[in-house]
C-alpha cells in the first residue's frame, strides 16, 4: 500500500516543545476526539484504545530523534501492521511544521478499504495538533 501522508500542519511553538509533547503517549489523549476512541490507556511509550466497529488497537514508540522525528508501530494485538512517523521542523522561532506519514502492511483489497479512514485519521491528528497551545 502506498504511504498515507497528512497535510503539513503549522504550530506556533518550538520543535522542542512539540517533540516533548508528542513523544509521550499520555499527551495523545488531547489529540484524539473522544467520540472516535474509547477505553484509552497509555504510558509514555505505549497506548491502547478501542475504535467502534474496528476493535482494539495498541501502539508503541520505537524511535525518537530529539526535536525532529518520532516513529510509532502497532503492537501484536492490533489487527493491522503499520509504521507511523511524525516529522517536526522549526522554520522560525515558535513557528514549526508537523507532518504525519503512515505505511500500512495490508493486501491491496484491504488497502482500498482503509485508505480513506487512515487519511482522515492523520489529518484529524494534524487539525488537533494545530489547536494546541504550549
Amino acid at each position: 500500500m502506498p504511504k498515507i501522508e497528512s497535510r503539513v500542519g503549522k504550530i506556533n511553538a518550538s520543535e522542542e516543545k512539540i517533540f516533548t509533547f508528542l513523544s509521550d503517549f499520555n499527551n495523545f489523549r488531547n489529540l484524539i476526539p473522544e467520540d472516535r476512541v474509547k477505553d484509552w490507556e497509555s504510558t509514555e511509550d505505549t497506548c491502547s484504545f478501542s475504535v467502534e466497529g474496528l476493535g482494539r488497537f495498541g501502539l508503541r514508540i520505537i524511535e525518537k530523534e530529539p526535536n525532529k522525528l518520532i516513529k510509532i508501530t502497532s503492537d501484536d494485538k492490533t489487527p493491522v501492521s503499520f509504521l507511523l512517523w511524525t516529522q517536526i521542523k522549526e522554520v522560525e522561532e515558535n513557528d514549526s511544521r508537523l507532518m504525519i506519514t503512515v505505511d500500512v502492511n495490508v493486501n491491496p483489497f484491504m488497502a482500498v478499504m482503509i485508505k480513506n479512514p487512515l487519511q482522515t485519521f492523520v489529518d484529524t491528528l494534524i487539525d488537533q495538533a494545530e489547536k494546541l497551545t504550549f
